[in-house]
Formats: structure tokens, C-alpha cells, sequence
């Protein structure tokens, strides 16, 4: 089994300085609208593969909180958070030029969402998808449960929180390494 160092950063401390193999991202969302992010978690991959995560609630300005039951934040969680705009404008700059792993496209599209919202294209960074890694790595998966990060949790003994940003980004890292370290790291796309 990995072993991976743990730390957790949060929004008022200063996002994780580099170098870094490669960074992960998720997001939760107050409702079904994918502009209407609340939370963002970024998992930072050092060279030595220790993973550091930095995490900030949103304020998406909605009344509308669909999702409260599943991850736990409400309007009231996010009262005096950044906005979007703000969050973005924290970790748009630090995140070009690496590999941004996603579990799935929601992320990515979730962020092209909310930056359609402000009038702006998303930020140019290399997306990538852990759940094709995952694909790659793991064929046998398909139908048995799948690729999603909580079939992944199991199969990989991986240990988080679901439904938390900072947390379901660390997965994701996870799943990448492990992957690599199953398969190589030809089964995997980083740029940086």
C-alpha cells in the first residue's frame, strides 16, 4: 500500500508552493446548477509523491441548496467565503502548467460553468481524467462496480472522506499513483 504525507491547508493559509509532478482538483456544488460551486480542493503531488491538500469553501450566491444533505454545506457554512471569482483568481495562476487531474468531467465542467457565469473563458490548464487513468489501469473494474471513487475506495484501500472537495481531490491524486505504480507511469498524461 502507498503511503502518502497529509496535510491540509485551508483558504486563509497560503496556497501549496511548488515544485509539483501534478495537481488534483474537485469541487462541490450547492444544486444542480454546475455554476453553483461551494467548495474547491486542490491536491498538490510533490516529486517525492507526498500529496498537500488546500481547500476553500465558495460562496456561489444561491438560495437554492440542493446538495446540503450529501456534503454538508449550507449557506450558512459559506457565509463570508470568497466568491468564485476570487477563489479562481487565488489558484488560477498556481495550477498552469501541470497536469489538473479531475475524477470525471464534472469538475472541469463545473468550473467552464461558473466562469461562463463571469463572462471568461476557464483557465488554460491541462486537464486530465483519473477515472480514464483508473480505466486503463484497472479493465477489470468495468461492471464491477466501476471507476468512480467510491468503487475505487474500496478496491484501492484508499481512505477519505466522499463529497468533501479536499478530500475527493486527494482520492483522485491517489488513484493516479496508484495507478502508476501498478502500471508505469506511461499510463498516465502529465505534462509538467
Amino acid at each position: 500500500m502507498l503511503s502518502f504525507l497529509r496535510r491540509r491547508a485551508e483558504a486563509s493559509d497560503d496556497f501549496p508552493s511548488g515544485p509539483f509532478r501534478f495537481v488534483a482538483l474537485d469541487v462541490e456544488t450547492a444544486n444542480h446548477d454546475r455554476a453553483s460551486i461551494c467548495q474547491i480542493g486542490v491536491a498538490c503531488v510533490r516529486p517525492d509523491n507526498s500529496i498537500e491538500t488546500w481547500t476553500t469553501y465558495v460562496d456561489p450566491c444561491t438560495s437554492t441548496w440542493t446538495f446540503t444533505g450529501l456534503h454538508g454545506i449550507s449557506q450558512s457554512t459559506v457565509r463570508g467565503a470568497p466568491k468564485f471569482a476570487d477563489a479562481l483568481s487565488f489558484i488560477e495562476s498556481p495550477l498552469g502548467g501541470f497536469s489538473v487531474y479531475q475524477h470525471s468531467g464534472f469538475d472541469r465542467s463545473a468550473f467552464r460553468a461558473a466562469c461562463a457565469g463571469l463572462g471568461r473563458e476557464e483557465p488554460p490548464w491541462s486537464w486530465q481524467n483519473s477515472v480514464t487513468v483508473a480505466r486503463r489501469a484497472w479493465p477489470e473494474l468495468k461492471g464491477n462496480g466501476g471507476h468512480g471513487l467510491a468503487s475505487l475506495k474500496a478496491h484501492l484501500k484508499l481512505s477519505f472522506e466522499h463529497h468533501d472537495a479536499g478530500e475527493d481531490a486527494r482520492a483522485a491524486a491517489e488513484v493516479v499513483l496508484h495507478a502508476e505504480k501498478a502500471k508505469g507511469p506511461e499510463i498516465c498524461f502529465h505534462d509538467a
